[in-house]
């Protein structure tokens, strides 16, 4: 498994650097698009379709993708678009969490399909406009998912080692605990501050999301930072809820190893938006 793991990740990385350091930020577009079809797709399967209407729902990511693109909608400034997905992220997330596994599937199915395709798309629209604003913002925003992921982690075990260990959500994600929560908010704060200070020592020319957080304090950026560590783990528990609705360990196996690339994604669906609202005010 580990070396699967491993394995994927390289040809992931092999794929991905390229296309996000490529001058033309159009190749890193498509090369989104590619995932968000494949998410697409698994988010069918996982709730309840056929295998045609899966491949549709996939393609019809595509077609949307294409249409914001066409529109123009990547370079322009959309506030109001963010606050709008940044609140129905965190009010939605609260109302599904709480209702839980057993109400998932009562919801219509159509109603499910399209909150989780316009979420997909809207990702998409995000990680394409962070890529055109610059590469060390968007790699600013990207790696905050990591770390939040990674410190969770590892606190979790190092204090589930010592100490009792309280449930995050425990119908939905046992592995998760509030120690987690904690080691991954610190890390975020930790990673946002030694960023920050290398935008300043390095004089980058784009300034990272740590950075631009930074200009409104201290007391903002640490904030800020701390709700978008919590909103990376409500995306992570939204997945991990539809998955044991579905009654599946992984979304799909397209990623040897990994699972699907929901499972490498669900962080950053609300996180993305997020960012960006962040950026927009």
């Amino acid at each position: 498994m580990l070396k699967q793991r491993v394995i994927t990740a390289l040809l992931l990385m092999l794929v991905l650097l390229p296309a996000l350091l490529y001058p033309d930020p159009a190749v890193f577009y498509l090369i989104a698009m590619v995932f968000i079809a494949a998410a697409g797709w698994e988010w069918a399967r996982l709730n309840g379709l056929d295998r045609l209407a899966s491949l549709m729902s996939g393609g019809i990511c595509v077609l949307a993708c294409c249409w914001l693109w066409w529109a123009g909608l990547l370079g322009q400034a959309l506030p109001r678009v963010w606050l709008v997905v940044g609140g129905t992220w965190v009010l939605s997330s609260a109302w599904v969490l709480k209702a839980g596994v057993s109400a998932w599937s009562q919801h219509p199915r159509s109603l499910r399909m399209l909150l989780g395709l316009l979420a997909l798309c809207l990702t998409w629209l995000a990680v394409a406009q962070a890529r055109l604003i610059g590469i060390n913002f968007l790699l600013s925003v990207l790696a905050l998912v990591c770390v939040a992921d990674i410190g969770a982690y590892f606190s979790g075990r190092a204090l589930g080692g010592r100490f009792s260990r309280s449930k995050l959500a425990a119908s939905i994600s046992p592995g998760k605990s509030w120690e987690g929560v904690w080691g991954g908010m610190l890390g975020v704060v930790v990673l946002a501050l030694v960023w920050r200070y290398a935008d300043a020592a390095c004089n980058a020319v784009v300034s990272s999301f740590y950075t631009r957080l930074g200009q409104h304090g201290w007391l903002f950026l640490i904030f800020a930072c701390v709700f978008m560590a919590a909103m990376s783990v409500v995306g992570d528990l939204i997945e991990s809820l539809v998955k044991r609705s579905a009654g599946v360990k992984d979304s799909s196996g397209l990623l040897p190893g990994h699972g699907g690339v929901l499972d490498r994604i669900d962080a950053l669906l609300p996180a993305l938006p997020l960012a960006m609202l962040l950026y927009s005010y």
